[in-house]
Formats: structure tokens, C-alpha cells, sequence
């Protein structure tokens, strides 16, 4: 019976010391239900313009001696290193200064800053019918510069490019390849700047319900997207973890069952 409850005790520290390094909360959404599920989206104020923004403003009208008057020389087309067109590589683009003003062809430095896409080619269009420049002139705005970036336990981290006004944070989780295992799902960090100040918002994957109503769940420009690593990964990293890729695991388990063997034997 002696024997027996060694063995016992020895299998239960073995059992103990692996659950602690199993990762737990992994599934997204657990809070769902199947059939329809009421959520509540978080308020979508758009990604507005910043200093050192870069747009692409192009206004077209019926007049091609009027349009290029509005509008930046057209640069050389330029291919990428992979060999892909990026739409904004031939155009020039303007520049946000600190105080949000651009310098705009007739109509001379205007200020834009805190406005939408659709704002400035409003603004921009008003501007020129109230000048008597164009009657009907048709106004693009595209961002070009704008980026997140996505680190921490995610399959390939790194800098992703906003290509529309409401990315989410699973859409940037998405371009990364998802969360490794080892990723905190209950605990994903975006780091966004507002108003010169860095402020930190928490993000649970694991719920729908606070995910979708969290104020970052639409991402703006330079947005810091972190996931964090789980126990497991953390022993990893450390030369003496704990765990069973390490070597001192099968070390600290070979000691034990000498150590077993001698007491029963």
C-alpha cells in the first residue's frame, strides 16, 4: 500500500508541474451561443488625419487644363521589390504638417487635420465652387502611409498596412497568421497614441461581447497591436524552465523516478 501511494504522489507532482505549463482560454468568442447572438459594436468615428499623414488628394473635372491645375504631378510608375504595383507609389502626396495644414495648388495652404477622407474631399470641393474655380468637381481622398503594427505571440509579426477605414483588430490578427498557442487570448494589448499621450487598452478575445464593444476594436494609424506570451512561454524562454522541451524537465524527472525506485525498491 506504501509503494502505491508513492507512486500516486509521484504522478500527481508530474501531472501538476505539465497542467501548469498547458495554456488555458485558447478558443476566441467562448461567451457565444450558437443561434443568433445580439452584440453591440463599438461606435465607429473613422480614421481621421494626423501630422505627418500622407494623402493622395486627385480632383478631376471636365476640364483637363483645369484638373491638372488642382492636381500633384503624376511620379514615374515604380514596381516593388516583389515585383507588385502599390496604386499609391506613382502619386505624389501631401504631407501633414505639425498644425495639420497642407499646401494646396490656387487654393494655398488650407488646414485639414482631424477631419475623415470624406471630410476633406468635402472641404476641398466647397473650396473650390465657393472660389468660382470648378462647378462640379469630383474629389478623391486615399490615405498612403498608414500602418499598424502587430507583435508579441502572433505567427508572423510586423508593420501591416491600413487599406480601409475600419480594420479591426482581427483583421490585423488575421494579416499576422492568428495567435501562436502560446498567446494570451484573454489579454491582447493595443497600444494607441492620443493627444500626445500613449494610453493602453486591454482586449479579450475569448469575448465576443467585450471585443466587439471595446473602443480599439476599430484600429487607427499607428496603433500598437501586443499579444502577450503565456506561462508556458515564458518558462521557455528562461535557460533552467520547467517544461517539456527543456532539458532540465527530463533531468528533474529522471531524479524523481531514481528516487522512486530506490523507496519501493
Amino acid at each position: 500500500m506504501k509503494r502505491y501511494k508513492i507512486l500516486i504522489a509521484a504522478a500527481s507532482v508530474l501531472l501538476f508541474s505539465y497542467s501548469c505549463g498547458t495554456p488555458k482560454y485558447i478558443s476566441y468568442f467562448s461567451d457565444l451561443q450558437p443561434g443568433e447572438n445580439q452584440l453591440t459594436l463599438a461606435a465607429q468615428s473613422g480614421i481621421r488625419v494626423r501630422p505627418n499623414d500622407r494623402l493622395s488628394i486627385l480632383v478631376n473635372t471636365q476640364t483637363p487644363k483645369l484638373t491638372s491645375m488642382f492636381n500633384l504631378p503624376i511620379l514615374s510608375q515604380q514596381v516593388g521589390v516583389d515585383g507588385s504595383n502599390d496604386q499609391n507609389r506613382g502619386l505624389s502626396g501631401y504631407t501633414i504638417d505639425p498644425e495639420g495644414f497642407i499646401d494646396f495648388p490656387v487654393l494655398g495652404k488650407i488646414q485639414i487635420g482631424g477631419m475623415t477622407r470624406e471630410e476633406v474631399a468635402t472641404y476641398i470641393k466647397e473650396e473650390l465652387q465657393s472660389n468660382d474655380l470648378v462647378k462640379d468637381p469630383v474629389v478623391t481622398v486615399e490615405f498612403m502611409n498608414l500602418n499598424v503594427s502587430v507583435v508579441g505571440e502572433v505567427n508572423r509579426p510586423g508593420r501591416y498596412k491600413i487599406d480601409r477605414d475600419d480594420l479591426t483588430i482581427l483583421d490585423a490578427l488575421s494579416q499576422a497568421g492568428d495567435l501562436t498557442i502560446y498567446g494570451k487570448r484573454e489579454n491582447v494589448l493595443v497600444l494607441r497614441n492620443e493627444n500626445d499621450t500613449q494610453r493602453t487598452y486591454t482586449v479579450d478575445l475569448n469575448s465576443a461581447r467585450q471585443l466587439y464593444s471595446s473602443p480599439v476594436f476599430y484600429l487607427q494609424q499607428n496603433d500598437v497591436v501586443y499579444v502577450e506570451p503565456n506561462d508556458t512561454r515564458a518558462r521557455q524562454s528562461t535557460v533552467n524552465g520547467n517544461n517539456v522541451r527543456s532539458t532540465s524537465f527530463w533531468i528533474s524527472l529522471a531524479s524523481l523516478l531514481t528516487t522512486v525506485f530506490v523507496l519501493i525498491k
